[in-house]
């Protein structure tokens, strides 16, 4: 490079001009911009003198590869050999013909031209890759037509698989200048009717949707309490598959005793095992429309499941109770129980649930008068047989009362027993809400939930003020909840004189069965909203609404045939808990929407 020439260089794949100057290089670049670069930073192509105003001209390229082929030479001796002089256009040349990288290829800064077997493959890759663009863009015209062929089906796996949150893109999408989202996805296979009733939901969010396969260890041998005298009742909603708790009551002197049964799934499931990890992975059991999905085996609840058999194992809370309700004793024992199911509806006519009842009844007056909130909005349950989704809504059964102070009365004395013998547990807590709502009906009960502060689990004893509890934990559901797992796991270690996890171990559990549960809960929620929706759009709607809170003018109606909320224009000033009939107008099922009017 001669001092005070410019030498033609190239610079981040473009021509330069370079003077030296102490040093280093500077470049002139094209649009007139100068840059200070270090000589290692360019590719040198000609000495100069040179100007960036290049045209190339018309060189023999194939003659030259024909002769080199094979051999590595400069861009100099390529420049000559196809342009026949070593002009700035001529080197120009040689290194576009380099970087296109057909018959030759920059190697350092050399240029090696390519074999023959090189060249025929890379035509020949070449001819596919213009022979899939040409297949892309007819599959391209077929979907903007709206019928896709046999042969598309790749390309519609990629949408689903975005549809389904398995993967972050499409090109088919991108190409159709669709936004690429799971919801823009699941919108265009709907177009194509492709997907009508696919839920996506479980899988985007990363959810196992087949039950565990693990072995399962048969029931240690060790002693038990017998009660299979006792009666037990396991009370659930009808076509409930995973009975976990059963209770019984008796009127005792001074009060009641009651039994809490609860299945024993730490008897074979202990901490670290590899079926405690797997529930751990898995949080909770994923109760969708379709089906359960369980956090544990088939065959836990099969061996556990409360009169599954004709005697079941359990781990008894025997709590004894005044009759204002206040907790008096408790124990804690593994026992046999003989367990008979019922549904809500039959519990009412049993009359041996008679004392659970004034029980119930005495334990929720105390927890009220502690600031606990009743919040009783319309729940319905949702289930796909076969082509019909059924929605059906669940009656405010007293017996739904008696079962939940039970269960509640069972946490409060876990969560007792563990704070006075110091052994780490999983507690469930909530402060005070926000405010507490003045009126009546749904309306009142709509904006105390919002008011509402979300209950925590932690690793450390709180109050629970939503329940009225100065301590609680959940102990009823180890089938269902792997928290509850953890608890019977810490209670049997405390019962056997093993040692517990600590609390830190505890913490950690509850950090991360916690984070999954959150993935669960919002599974549940939208699979339940999208089958919602599909019934909707199958079978239309006409029916009640209550007004529950005005936006403007617009109100948010709850719909409790459907267990949905629907915000309609309001065309006259209506008192919240008015009833209205709404009628349904469409369903948006990628984006979980609904839209209604008053009729």
């Amino acid at each position: 490079m001669l001092r005070g020439v410019a030498a033609l260089v190239v610079y981040k794949g473009k021509p330069a001009l370079a003077e030296e100057k102490g040093g280093r290089l500077e470049l002139t670049l094209e649009g007139g911009a100068r840059q200070r670069v270090r000589p290692k930073d360019v590719l040198f192509l000609h000495p100069g003198p040179a100007s960036l105003d290049l045209k190339v001209p018309e060189g023999e390229e194939e003659a030259a590869w024909e002769l080199l082929e094979g051999q590595t030479v400069s861009l100099r001796e390529l420049a000559e050999l196809v342009y026949g002089a070593y002009t700035p256009e001529a080197a120009l040349g040689a290194y576009l013909l380099a970087q296109k990288g057909e018959r030759f290829v920059l190697e350092g800064e050399g240029v090696r031209a390519r074999t023959r077997e090189e060249l025929l493959a890379l035509q020949e890759a070449e001819r596919k890759r213009a022979e899939r663009e040409r297949a892309f863009q007819e599959a391209l015209k077929r979907l903007k037509e709206g019928s896709p062929a046999p042969e598309d089906r790749p390309l519609l796996a990629e949408v689903e698989a975005l549809a389904r949150g398995e993967r972050k893109e499409s090109p088919v999408l991108r190409a159709l200048n669709l936004p690429e989202t799971p919801e823009a996805a699941h919108a265009f296979l709907l177009r194509l009717g492709l997907w009508q009733r696919e839920n996506p939901h479980p899988r985007r969010l990363g959810l196992p949707l087949q039950p565990p396969d693990l072995p399962v260890p048969p029931l240690p041998e060790e002693d038990r309490v017998d009660l299979t005298h006792l009666p037990a009742f396991a009370i659930d909603d009808e076509g409930s598959q995973d009975p976990d708790d059963a209770v019984f009551a008796e009127k005792v002197e001074g009060g009641f005793r009651l039994f809490v049964h609860v299945a024993d799934v730490a008897a074979l499931v202990p901490p670290k095992s590899p079926l405690d990890e797997e529930a751990l992975r898995r949080g909770a059991n994923l109760y969708l429309p379709e089906g359960t999905v369980p956090m544990l085996p088939p065959a836990v609840t099969e061996a556990l499941g409360l009169g599954l058999r004709e005697v079941s194992p359990a781990l008894t809370f025997e709590l004894w109770v005044s009759e204002e309700g206040e907790l008096l004793e408790e124990r804690v024992y593994p026992s046999w129980v003989r367990v008979t199911r019922l549904t809500y509806r039959e519990a009412l006519g049993v009359e041996a649930l008679r004392p659970l009842e004034a029980l119930a009844e005495a334990f929720r007056a105390k927890r009220l008068a502690a600031g606990a909130l009743e919040i009783a909005l319309p729940e319905v349950k949702v289930r796909v047989e076969g082509e019909e989704v059924r929605i059906t809504p669940l009656p405010p059964y007293p017996s739904r009362v008696w079962v939940r102070e039970a269960m509640l009365l069972a946490g409060y004395a876990a969560a007792h027993l563990a704070v006075r013998e110091g052994l780490p547990f999983p507690f469930a807590t909530q402060e005070a809400p926000a405010r507490r709502v003045e009126g009546e009906g749904l309306a009142a009960m709509w904006e105390q939930r919002k008011a509402l502060k979300r209950a925590q689990l932690k690793a450390v004893p709180a109050p629970h003020k939503g329940l009225g509890l100065p301590l609680y934990a959940q102990v009823t559901s180890p089938l269902r909840r792997y928290l509850d797992l953890v608890a019977h796991q810490q209670l049997r270690a405390w019962l056997k004189g093993e040692r517990p996890l600590s609390q830190a171990e505890v913490l950690e559990r509850v950090g991360a069965a916690e984070a999954v549960a959150d993935l669960v809960r919002e599974a549940e929620r939208k699979s339940k909203l999208h089958w919602t929706l599909l019934h909707l759009e199958a079978k239309g709607y006409e029916g009640p609404g209550v007004l529950v809170e005005r936006r403007g003018g617009q109100g948010v109606f709850l719909l409790p045939e459907l267990g949905l909320t629907a915000q309609v224009a309001l065309p006259k000033a209506l008192p919240l808990n008015a009833e209205a009939r709404l009628r349904f107008l469409e369903a948006d099922l990628p984006a979980l929407e609904a839209r209604f009017a008053l009729v």
